[in-house]
């Protein structure tokens, strides 16, 4: 697959911006999650897969429209393919921030109808939304004739009662109908009277079958699948039902896992670069940010799982954990955190290699 880019430059705090259309390769997404996929997540994400399609936290119009918006909207542009989720349900409002990201040089723009807390519910935005087909594909219509860039949707398989199939279907036909022909499924459906949105992301079964089924009466679309997917093998299976995948929580706690999504999802080379000379990378990007203000914490809390499971892994968690935030905290920190790592490596080495000489 060709891609395309997307570059944004910064002239005299002017935005100057030269865009080739492209066609993304959703075959390996990396979910939208609040708080996590910041854009010092993203850095980090690429710099293990130059292929999976990066997705920002959800931002609602309204912070957007009347808000801090450059602040929210930031990004670096090696993020790239990346995709700008909004919150919000008024047409006019999601058109307005859709040519926003269309003009920051964003690859695509992807409606919530999926998030389930109740702050969302009360000012009609996410999951609440499966249950208004009809205005959320005049939301997509809305988007799609303000930008050029891809609009997709993001949503559950039903809401409370709401559940059969035959109203998945319906919203997906309505939807789809109005211009959207690509649909991100969490396959399960929310629970929006009695369930936290950390219950939703747990509680209610998992049903890939009912995203297959989608697939199966709507071979046209491209659908994702998103929900419980923690395995490269894993992705491998829901790829021969479906056109792609979102990973969630994995690929934020164990983002390593990104590290093979290259080679075995895209058929590319894989990065030859190792996990400490990932972190090492990170180092001029966070010197950069702390100069502009940014907090080392604020940063390296995304790069705590990048040693899950390795030697040296846990204590390197711990002493950014409880070092980052310290005031007055510099990248050395993160230095003295590759040191510690390093040298367990390199103890855990030394034995596998004394075991192994202890046989001969």
């Amino acid at each position: 697959m060709l891609f395309g880019y997307h570059l944004l430059n910064i002239l005299d705090g002017a935005n100057t911006k030269l865009m080739k259309k492209k066609t993304l390769n959703r075959k390996v997404c990396v979910a939208p999650m609040l708080d996590w996929t910041d854009r010092h997540y993203r850095y980090f994400a690429r710099l293990i897969s130059k292929h999976a399609v990066l997705y920002t936290e959800m931002i609602t119009t309204g912070a957007l429209i009347h808000g801090d918006r450059d602040r929210y909207l930031q990004f670096n542009r090696q993020e790239s393919p990346l995709a700008l989720q909004l919150g919000g349900s008024n047409p006019e409002e999601l058109a307005t921030c859709a040519k926003m990201a269309e003009d920051l040089g964003y690859d695509e723009v992807n409606l919530n109808v999926g998030c389930p807390s109740d702050r969302v519910q009360n000012n009609m935005i996410g999951a609440c939304l499966m249950g208004h087909p009809e205005l959320v594909a005049d939301c997509v219509s809305a988007m799609k004739n303000a930008a050029s860039i891809p609009v997709t949707v993001k949503h559950r398989i039903g809401i409370d009662d709401q559940d059969s199939y035959e109203e998945l279907h319906h919203f997906v036909n309505t939807v789809a109908v109005a211009g959207c022909s690509t649909f991100i499924v969490h396959a399960r459906k929310a629970i929006l009277q009695g369930l936290s949105p950390k219950e939703n992301r747990d509680i209610p079964p998992l049903k890939y079958d009912v995203a297959y089924q989608l697939k199966q009466d709507f071979s046209s679309l491209e659908l994702i699948i998103n929900g419980g997917i923690k395995t490269i093998d894993e992705c491998r299976e829901h790829i021969n039902h479906l056109d792609g995948v979102m990973v969630g929580r994995e690929a934020y706690q164990n983002p390593w896992l990104l590290s093979h999504v290259d080679e075995a999802l895209y058929g590319s080379k894989p990065s030859d670069m190792t996990r400490l000379q990932v972190v090492e990378a990170m180092i001029p990007y966070i010197e950069e940010e702390m100069n502009k203000g940014s907090y080392l914490g604020h940063i390296t809390r995304h790069i705590l799982g990048i040693f899950h499971g390795m030697p040296g892994g846990k204590k390197f968690r711990r002493y950014i954990s409880e070092n980052a935030h310290k005031p007055g905290a510099t990248v050395d920190v993160l230095k003295h955190a590759i040191n510690i790592v390093s040298s367990e490596q390199a103890k855990a080495q030394e034995h596998a290699e004394a075991i192994a000489q202890a046989k001969v």
